[in-house]
Order: structure tokens, then C-alpha cells, then sequence
């Protein structure tokens, strides 16, 4: 099954950008407070050059994030396979993630207030101890309108992945003997380290 992110989440983005934007502006009111503590700073001269700072900086970020957002959200794609999620992203680099349906632990809906907002959601997919980046997570499907309906079909996949015929299927040469096997090389090992002592 292949999703696409909602042009919502494009929606959400202009959203943050406009929050940061804001913000921006309302921090450097509070700057404008310097002047009055200080005799030696002109109202006048301080106020110019903040505002130009100001104005620059806002235009700066939104020429740069803009493009870049609208770019990362139309190259953004999900599928959902048997035994794996893809996750196709990447604006210059194309990146292609694959988190197969065994490595993964659990999947957590987030709706942020935009998201509660727009009427979209997002879930998180985790894996035990796999994921390099320091929320714990692997990989995120944002931007999704039936984010409800697809958890649910996630973890009901999740479940059908991880049990135990589904894994003994997968797995037709496993021998059924094997942990008896290595019980007795260990012993065997334990024996050597044993006499070398």
C-alpha cells in the first residue's frame, strides 16, 4: 500500500514557519527595552538597526526553509509491504529506509495542536535499540488523514509478524534441535576454559 503525506502537512509547515516568525518579532520587541535601560543608546538608531536585523533575518529563513519544505514534502512518500515499511525521502540525496515489520517494537500516534488543527497525524515507528537518532525512533509517517485507521492496521500487521507460526514459517530451516546443539558446544567450551586455568 503506498501513502502520500496530506498537503495538509505542507499547510502545518507554513504554520510553524509563521509560530517561528512571529516569535522572532515578538523577541525583538522585547529588545527595544535595552534603549530605555541604557542613557547612552538613541531609541531612534537602536530601533532601525534592530528592525533591519530583524526584517533580514525573517526574509533569510523563509527563503531558505520555503523552498526546502515544499521540496522535502513532495519527495516524501510511504509504502507499507508485508514484511517491511519503506520510506522513500531526500531532496538532493534520495533516501530509501526499509524497517522491517521483525525489528520493530511498537508505533506511536502523535498529533501536535497544528496536527489537532488540520486534522492530520503522524506515527512514529519503533525499533528495538536500531534507531541512530536520539528520539528512539526509526523512522515517522507524517502528514496522514486515516492516521487512526492505519495504526491500527500497523499494529494488527505487527502482531501477525511477530507471532510465533508466522515466525517459524519464515524460518523453515531453523532445527528444531539447535538450542539443545549449542548447549552442548557451550559445555564443551566451558570444559576447555575449565582446564586451562
Amino acid at each position: 500500500m503506498e501513502i502520500r503525506p496530506d498537503r495538509k502537512l505542507i499547510t502545518k509547515s507554513w504554520l510553524t514557519l509563521i509560530s517561528i516568525t512571529i516569535l522572532v518579532v515578538l523577541f525583538s520587541c522585547l529588545l527595544l527595552i535595552i534603549p530605555a535601560l541604557d542613557s547612552d543608546v538613541e531609541i531612534a538608531e537602536f530601533s532601525y538597526y534592530l528592525w533591519v536585523i530583524v526584517i533580514g533575518l525573517i526574509l533569510l529563513i523563509w527563503l531558505i526553509t520555503a523552498p526546502i519544505m515544499i521540496l522535502w514534502i513532495k519527495n516524501l512518500s510511504y509504502k507499507i509491504e508485508e514484511d517491511k515499511i519503506v520510506i522513500n525521502k531526500g531532496i538532493l540525496t534520495k533516501i530509501k529506509q526499509n524497517i522491517p515489520f521483525r525489528m520493530i517494537t511498537d508505533f506511536m500516534l502523535e498529533r501536535t495542536l497544528y496536527d489537532r488543527w488540520l486534522g492530520i497525524g503522524s506515527i512514529k515507528i519503533q525499533t528495538a535499540g536500531q534507531s541512530q537518532n536520539q528520539t528512539g525512533y526509526e523512522g515517522k509517517l507524517a502528514g496522514l488523514i486515516n492516521w487512526d485507521e492505519l495504526h491500527e492496521k500497523l499494529r494488527a500487521d505487527l502482531s501477525e509478524a511477530k507471532s510465533p507460526a508466522k515466525m517459524n514459517a519464515k524460518n523453515p530451516e531453523v532445527d528444531e534441535n539447535a538450542l539443545e546443539n549449542i548447549l552442548i558446544e557451550l559445555k564443551k567450551i566451558s570444559k576447555i576454559l575449565d582446564k586451562e586455568k
